[in-house]
Formats: structure tokens, sequence, C-alpha cells
């Protein structure tokens, strides 16, 4: 197949790579013309996983129009808050008869819509049925690697989740496939800060509580509560946990440490999709009215100044109430 991937930062080059392992043609598109010629010449991202050299069959540029000519499938990896805005320019170029498989995840801020009400909202409705999400416990720089990666595709019409699916599954990369969108979004753009050098305990429980938070609201949108089971929902949220290479991770290791949130995105030089995504899902939880007792102490740590030790006792010291209330 001939594949474009939009995005080339570290997921969209490690997709791109992934890609070329299955035997497509792919073409990586980079927003800044500069950029793009570097890494066309270098053969290599040179500022995300320099140390990964591009196949023969993966070219780089800054034409959207090169990228999206006579494609068989469109991968969009830009962040969030770019995708609404990337498929205003890409449209004229899209054909309705080719898979386009979104791997960004998050919450656009100002209309709290999430990827696929974003990409719905933008592609005329003879688009829709070719839409397809991908979600689940993946690392950029391990799928690189070519390390052994268990993904999910979701899409409402299982062919076109098994096209896509089939199009990145080789090597030791492992794609499932769900009609779940609504499950495999919210699972995999929600997570809980771990860096507070709080101990194991006080680790498994934010998490275990957290994906209590993120399937109340899951499932108020519609959701399967067994896909936030699964990859995309606890798969998502235990990587994100427990891995050194997640970037928001190590923003809540810095804000742990007492850094400004300003000094750590600095430092961390991408996107961390996280922190925005924090805002997101806040107000979403109170637009829906459901208790979201972590996502708020998040919130009020990155956006209102809140310290850890503070955000710490004022969970802790909630009303008690049954595990599954």
């Amino acid at each position: 197949m001939n594949i474009a991937v939009l995005g080339a930062g570290s997921w969209g080059t490690a997709l791109a790579l992934q890609l070329c392992r299955a035997n497509n043609q792919v073409r990586l598109w980079e927003r800044r013309a500069d950029r793009a010629v570097q890494m066309q010449e270098a053969r290599r991202n040179i500022r995300y996983l320099t140390d990964f050299p591009f196949p023969e069959q993966l070219t780089v540029t800054s034409s959207l129009e090169k990228a999206l000519t006579d494609v068989d499938m469109v991968v969009c990896v830009v962040p969030s808050q770019a995708m609404r805005s990337m498929l205003q320019k890409s449209l004229p170029l899209l054909s309705p008869e080719v898979p386009i498989c979104c791997a960004s995840k998050g919450i656009e801020n100002d209309t709290l819509m999430t990827m696929e009400e974003v990409i719905r909202d933008v592609l005329p409705v003879h688009f829709h049925a070719q839409l397809s999400f991908l979600a689940g416990p993946s690392f950029a720089r391990e799928v690189a690697q070519g390390l052994p990666t268990t993904v999910v595709v979701a899409s409402r019409f299982s062919e076109v989740a098994s096209q896509v699916a089939e199009a990145f599954h080789a090597g030791k990369f492992r794609v499932y496939h769900t009609d779940d969108i609504i499950g495999a979004e919210l699972g995999g753009a929600f997570g809980v800060a771990d860096g507070y050098s709080l101990g194991l305990n006080a680790r498994a429980g934010l998490m275990t509580r957290g994906l209590a938070e993120i399937s109340r609201l899951a499932v108020k949108r519609g959701a399967n509560p067994l896909t936030l089971s699964g990859l995309a929902g606890m798969g998502d949220l235990v990587l994100t946990c427990t891995g050194n290479l997640s970037r928001n991770r190590r923003v809540g290791l810095g804000l742990g440490e007492g850094k400004k949130l300003s000094q750590i995105l600095d430092e961390l030089g991408e996107v961390a999709e996280g922190v925005i995504t924090t805002k997101s899902a806040w107000e979403l939880a109170q637009k829906e009215d459901i208790d979201m007792p972590i996502t708020e102490q998040i919130y009020a740590l990155l956006y209102e100044g809140k310290t850890p030790q503070q955000a710490l006792t004022d969970l802790f010291n909630r009303e008690r109430r049954a595990e599954r209330g």
C-alpha cells in the first residue's frame, strides 16, 4: 500500500517505520519545509528518534499534495489541538474511498470534542465510514525499535478496522480491532500522573481509581465498559503510569520534584498531551456531571498552582464510599 503519515513527531515517525516493516510505501509529512528537507537528506528524524535510519520506502515531504496524492491509506498523527486545522487543509486532497486512521490522542480544548468528533465535524459525511482510530499501550521509541507491542484499531465498520490493522500488523507489532471508538478514544486520552514518590501502594491505587473515573465518563458517553479494561483503557494507563518513556509521567515526576510546569515542558521539548487533555477532561467531567476527583486534583496542580501535598491531602480527606460507587 501507499500510505501517508501526517505528522513527523516521535509517534508519527515510529508508526511510519512500522508501516515500512509491513512492506508499505510511506510518505511522512512534516509541517515545516526546512525540517522535511533535513530529514529527507539525513534519512532519519533529526529531532526525535535520531538513532533509527529511514528505510528506502520512506520519503519525507512538507507538501500535503505530494503526501496525499494517490495513497491507499492516511494516518493522522498531529497533536490533538492541531487536528482540525490540518484536516481543513487536507480536505481538498482526501478521497472518501481511502481509510483514514487517527493515531492522535486527546480532546479538543475549545469544543471538548474527541478526535472522532473533530474529524466528523470537518470531513463531509461521505468520509465517515472510512474512519478508524489507533489506541493502546505503545511508546514511540519501542515501536521504532521493533519491540513487542500490542494495540487496537477501532472503527464502526469491521472491514475498515481489519484493513487498517492489516496495514500495521507485522513483526512484533500485533493489532487487534474493535467497534468501540468512544471507549478506545477516551481510554487512551486520559491518564493519571505518577511522580510524587508516594510508593507503589499509592501508584496502584491511583491507577485503579483513575481507571474507575475514566470508565464512568466513557460509559456515560456511550462506551462499552469492557473496552476500558482492555488495551485502550487499562493497557494505556499502566504504560503511562509505570513507563519511564512516558512524557506525561515525566511531567508528573517534575511536578513532584517541585518544578514549575513551564520549566518541565521546556526540558521535555515535546508535546505532553496529558497536560492539555487534563483541562479538557476536567471540563468534560463538569459538563457530563461525572465525579472525577483525581482528574480534579491533577487539574488543580497544573492550572491552579496547588501543591502535590495539598492535592494528596484533599484526595484522602474525601468522604469514604463503596468502591464501585
